[in-house]
Order: C-alpha cells, then sequence, then structure tokens
C-alpha cells in the first residue's frame, strides 16, 4: 500500500527525532568532542606533541623516527653564542634537528659559565641577537626557560618577572618576525607564587609598551604528577591566550621528598604520561605538548622524565606516547630501568 504525504512526513520526523535521541545520548557528539578527555590519535588532535631533549642521539634512534613528530625543543644558555664549546653543541643539535625536518623551538636559560650571575638586559641582547644571526632558520624562541623557578643556593639564580619581561622585550626586538612566547613557567604545588609572577610579568610588559604575548609557555609537572589538572586550569585563565606545553612528562625519579608522597618508577611515569594526554586534550587553548624528555637513566642527574634508558632503549612510557599518537602500530619490547 502506498503511504500518504501525511504519513511519509510523520515517520521522516521520527527518524530526526530518534537520531537526535541518540547524539544526545553521546556526550560532546554534536560539539565533536568527548564529555571526558581521553588520549586521542595524533592526527584527531588540535596540537602538535613533540620532544625536547639536549641529546642528538635522538634523532638517529628508530623509535624516536617512528613517533613522525616535526616540532622539538632545544634549551640553550643565553651565552651560547659567545661560548665555543655551547656554540658547538647547539649547533650540532639544531642541525640533526633540520635534517630531520623538525620545527625548532629555542628556549634560552642561564650560562653555564656563570649560573649564579643574571646577566644584563644589553649583555642578553646582544648574546641572543648573535645566536639568532647564526641560526637563521630558527624562527621560534622563548626568553627563559623556567623563569620563576626562583634561586638555588649554590646552583642557579632565576630573573625577576620584571626582569623576565626585559628580556623578553629585549629577543623581540632583535628577532624581527619571529615567534616569541611570552614567560616559561613551572605550575608548581602551589601556583599562588606562579599566578603573581604571571601578573607582575604582564604588569612590566604594558609598562614597556611591548606587545602583549599571545602564546604562552607552561611546565605542568606539579599537576600532572599528581594526577590533578586543576593547576593548569587556572594557569590557562591567568595567561588568557593561546598555550603550548613546553615541558611536560611523567618523573621517574626526582627529589625524595616528592616521589616518596606521590609514587615514582617506570609504571607510574606511564599513567602520568597518559593522564597528560587527557589533560591536553581538555583545553582547546593548549595547541602544543613537548614531552620532556627523551633520555633518561644518566646516573649523574637526579631528574628522570626519560621515554628512554641511558641506552636509548624504550621504556612503558614511549609506548603509552607511541600509541597516543599512532594507535596499536608501536608494540615494541620495553625495559625495566
Amino acid at each position: 500500500m502506498t503511504k500518504s504525504p501525511r504519513s511519509l512526513l510523520t515517520a521522516a520526523l521520527a527518524a530526526l527525532a530518534a537520531l537526535a535521541a541518540a547524539l544526545l545520548l553521546v556526550p560532546g557528539a554534536l560539539a565533536g568532542k568527548p564529555a571526558k578527555a581521553q588520549p586521542q590519535a595524533y592526527a584527531a588532535s588540535s596540537y602538535l606533541t613533540g620532544l625536547g631533549d639536549e641529546q642528538t642521539e635522538m634523532f638517529t634512534n628508530p623509535l624516536w623516527q617512528q613517533l613522525h613528530t616535526k616540532i622539538a625543543r632545544y634549551i640553550a644558555p643565553y651565552d651560547a653564542a659567545v661560548r665555543s664549546d655551547e656554540l658547538a653543541k647547539a649547533r650540532e643539535w639544531i642541525q640533526d634537528a633540520e635534517a630531520a625536518h623538525q620545527q625548532v623551538l629555542v628556549a634560552f636559560y642561564h650560562s653555564e659559565h656563570t649560573p649564579l650571575k643574571l646577566p644584563s638586559v644589553a649583555t642578553y641582547q646582544h648574546d641572543v641577537q648573535k645566536f639568532i644571526k647564526d641560526f637563521p632558520h630558527v624562527r621560534q624562541y622563548q626568553a627563559y626557560d623556567e623563569a620563576n623557578r626562583g634561586n638555588i643556593k649554590g646552583e642557579l639564580v632565576s630573573p625577576s618577572a620584571t626582569t623576565d619581561a626585559k628580556y623578553y622585550q629585549a629577543l623581540k626586538r632583535v628577532c624581527k618576525g619571529c615567534t616569541v612566547i611570552g614567560l616559561d613557567v613551572l605550575d608548581e604545588d602551589s601556583i599562588h607564587a606562579t599566578l603573581r609572577y604571571v601578573a607582575a610579568f604582564k604588569t612590566e610588559v604594558r609598562r614597556l609598551r611591548t606587545v602583549m604575548p599571545s602564546i604562552w609557555g607552561l611546565h605542568n609537572y606539579s599537576d600532572i604528577n599528581r594526577l590533578e589538572s586543576w593547576r593548569t586550569r587556572e594557569l590557562i585563565k591567568a595567561f588568557g591566550g593561546q598555550v603550548w606545553l613546553t615541558e611536560t612528562g611523567g618523573l621517574v625519579q626526582f627529589k625524595p621528598s616528592f616521589l616518596n608522597k606521590h609514587g615514582s618508577g617506570l609504571t607510574r611515569a606511564a599513567k602520568v604520561l597518559n593522564f597528560m594526554f587527557e589533560v591536553a586534550n581538555a583545553h582547546k587553548q593548549i595547541k602544543r605538548l613537548y614531552i620532556y624528555d627523551w633520555t633518561g637513566g644518566v646516573s649523574t642527574t637526579r631528574f628522570d622524565a626519560g621515554l628512554m634508558n641511558a641506552h636509548g632503549q624504550p621504556r612503558v612510557g614511549y609506548v603509552v606516547v607511541c600509541k597516543a599518537l599512532h594507535g596499536a602500530k608501536c608494540n615494541v619490547k620495553t625495559v625495566d630501568n
């Protein structure tokens, strides 16, 4: 029997209602994102993922090549261009990175020769300008790595927010057309000091009549290694722009006071890395994620967040990262050290 136009219309409306109801049962279906952030494949993510490391061995490791990343971050002393030893290291790393088709982000840091003395703004500007001329293809910079880290007796000093704003201005002045990321801060356990640092930096940038940054750098180790995300959320709000997680990762080894309270080891670090992707997926402001670092297990340092051990062998955290980027194509035999 041929159905009447009225009955056909009724059937069509019923089908549309059923489809709408089905969509409502899938949280976020209309918005194109899950209700609860879950690790997504690299191609489906709204941010780029890469690695931060200072060892050139990363670029020749087939396991790194398997990740097919496009971005990499290097920490260079602000005076690297006027120190032959540091310049040689930077040149080798950047050349290898560019040969591997990586877009390089350079974060300037304290001098390895005079870590207890901050440079004047004039000295800083002179030295970073020479670095920029030596590496014309590098067009992304950070004025000072972990600027709010503070002073560590006998090890290093860090700039105030006012001084860091002046370094930021100097870097923008000598690197026309570059992407200069505003600040580069640690979240810390209690973020109140970090929030004050961000506010003071912004105040000084306005006083200097410099362009306010549109991209901000954050190291959210404290947050994700506690399997929390509120610090990241609050700092994103304070920045008020695009955010790059310029360092993040799962701690295998760190100072005992932290790990005694929150745990340690490779399995725990892998769990943190999984959570790291959840947090990044949950914030549309996050556009880049640099996992730090590739090389771990070095006995001379208390900090270890490596995806590899000291012999370039994969840890379980590597598998988490590889699967997050490329699905189930990353079955490798991992090591337990």
